[in-house]
């Protein structure tokens, strides 16, 4: 998302101008074996905020806030930049 998709007045200005996430792209797509990083993830500090939820779907838990098994949302935690990730544990 750009900034702009979030506010309409930032709550801090930000050093330089903000444009969306440079590092992760729509429609990228990542699998995680038992839990770990994936190889190529870009983004460690996004990977901090993803690997719980990771965690619950690779042991077969699900979320209960969703009624639709192993799927998560997760949002990562760049307040100004967000990135929305969807989480799907395959179907073995």
């Amino acid at each position: 998302m750009h900034p702009s998709e979030v506010f309409e007045n930032p709550p801090v200005t930000p050093a330089e101008s903000l444009g969306a996430c440079g590092i992760l792209k729509d429609g990228q797509q990542f699998v995680s074996k038992g839990g770990a990083m994936p190889e190529g993830f870009p983004c460690t500090s996004a990977w901090i905020t993803l690997f719980p939820s990771v965690r619950v779907l690779s042991f077969g838990g699900d979320m209960p806030w969703f009624k639709e098994k192993g799927i998560s949302i997760v949002c990562c935690h760049d307040g100004l930049r967000p990135v929305i990730f969807k989480l799907e544990r395959e179907k073995s």
